[in-house]
């Protein structure tokens, strides 16, 4: 897919320039008589980076989805450092590319929308950023030369600035489709309730640091209409093509690794309620049980592969999509915002969508198959409970965001739930709560990198150990 810059020289967030590109004119790749009118397709090339949201050795670890067979360094939280710098001059700076184009082709379905679904994105790509790095550059970030050396923004005014995205996408919408779009296929219904969908479940991440502020903002974004069913999620469409293939295909199938086990604290949650979607989430082991791995192991211990559950067959398929934001996942949201009073019904109205959302979770991954689901239901520990509540919210959010292990991360940041405790004999090193900031800004944008560290909301270094704005002590 090709990208269209108005120099060849490629930013890194606006910091990093690359060796020798200043030699050549702005103007070579730039033709003053033929403006470009690329849109659309700088959407399409945007989401060909969603799955990596979800489809990172990284994630699955936060909230112990995953157990590493061998190579047990990404679950023992070795690396404390993450470069954000891809995520910024590959979707982001697309978005930028297609956002300041004052030439789009109407031909690709009205400008508004393609504007509308390009500040959707933008608003989903830089929450992932900020929830993971905390206050990070926003407002003057992705200028190019016009700013090397970008200011880190705080998280809340980042919020605010996606917030502001979201109801401009939400106002701006009108009837048309849009071409080449790979995840919706150009049907601005499901966009603006995708959008105003990640704009309630943002509000819902200030329950602890603001929530006034985020009350009112989840039921503006619930009055102006989020997901009404399963076909509404945003799921990347992998193709059972090389190009095009789910990422742990690629490991465990292309590359051989069978690195990655079901980890022992959600097989021990799930196998006793006799969950449908164990089957789904695990392989049996070779003698015909679901035996989760134990999370954190040190690398000096052997593993016998074949006596643990490895990641299930039908999560690893070549052409298996990767569910980003889900129906359920907007009812567990209500379904907390009743309990919290943040919207009207109390009790009887949590129990509603925490009910569905449970029933739409295991329709999503067993492709409406709901058998088992009365059982499941029916057991004591999943009956609605005024009293657990919350926890029982927590709990069947976290196994309905299996393998999403960002969002899964951010929600046990957020509520605590569920109870998980850190690798054994690992000097007491705890489960992170941030990732830290990409080495190199050390050096390419060191004042502002300094003035962010020192600013963290609750202290710390840069380190995996300090806090984001809304994960509250």
């Amino acid at each position: 897919m090709k990208r269209i810059y108005q120099s060849t020289c490629l930013f890194l967030l606006g910091t990093v320039l690359i060796s020798g590109c200043n030699k050549f004119k702005d103007s070579i790749n730039t033709d003053p008589n033929n403006p470009t009118k690329a849109g659309t397709q700088l959407i399409a090339n945007t989401e060909m980076f969603l799955p990596s949201m979800s489809s990172s050795p990284y994630g699955v670890h936060y909230p112990q989805y995953l157990s590493n067979t061998t190579f047990t360094d990404n679950s023992r939280y070795v690396t404390v450092n993450f470069n954000f710098y891809s995520l910024y001059y590959q979707p982001l700076q697309n978005l930028e590319d297609l956002l300041n184009n004052k030439n789009l082709d109407a031909n690709e379905g009205p400008i508004v929308n393609q504007i509308a679904v390009a500040k959707i994105l933008k608003a989903y790509f830089f929450w992932h950023i900020t929830d993971r790095w905390g206050d990070v550059p926003f407002s003057e970030a992705l200028k190019g030369r016009d700013n090397l050396t970008p200011r880190y923004d705080k998280q809340s005014l980042i919020y605010d600035g996606l917030f502001k995205l979201l109801d401009e996408a939400n106002a701006a919408i009108v009837s048309g489709s849009i071409k080449n779009d790979i995840v919706y296929g150009g049907d601005m219904t499901k966009w603006k309730k995708f959008g105003n969908t990640i704009h309630m479940l943002m509000a819902l991440r200030l329950s602890k640091v603001d929530p006034n502020k985020g009350k009112a903002e989840f039921n503006k974004a619930l009055g102006n209409g989020i997901m009404l069913g399963n076909t509404d999620n945003l799921a990347y469409p992998h193709l059972a093509n090389k190009d095009n293939e789910n990422y742990w295909y690629n490991s465990f199938v292309q590359l051989g690794r069978n690195w990655y086990a079901v980890s022992k604290p959600i097989v021990d949650y799930m196998q006793p309620l006799v969950d449908p979607r164990l089957p789904v989430f695990a392989n049996k082991n070779t003698a015909g049980n679901y035996i989760g791995l134990d999370y954190g192991l040190p690398g000096s211990v052997t593993v016998v592969i074949n006596n643990y559950s490895l990641l299930g067959d039908a999560i690893r398929q070549q052409n298996s999509p990767v569910y980003l934001v889900t129906y359920a996942q907007a009812l567990f949201a209500q379904a907390e915002a009743a309990k919290i009073g943040w919207i009207g019904g109390g009790d009887a109205v949590s129990k509603t969508n925490y009910d569905l959302a449970i029933e739409q979770s295991i329709r999503q991954w067993k492709n409406n198959d709901t058998t088992g689901l009365g059982a499941f239901k029916a057991h004591a520990a999943v009956q609605y409970n005024a009293s657990t509540a919350l926890q029982q919210i927590g709990y069947q959010r976290w196994v309905h965001l299996f393998m999403h292990g960002y969002e899964g991360w951010a929600e046990w940041r957020r509520t605590g739930f569920p109870a998980l405790n850190p690798p054994p004999d690992n000097n007491n090193i705890p489960i992170p709560r941030r990732e830290g900031y990409p080495t190199q800004e050390r050096a390419n944008n060191a004042a502002n990198y300094k003035a962010a560290v020192a600013a963290f909301p609750y202290g710390g270094a840069d380190d995996l150990n300090a806090r984001v704005w809304w994960d509250k002590p």
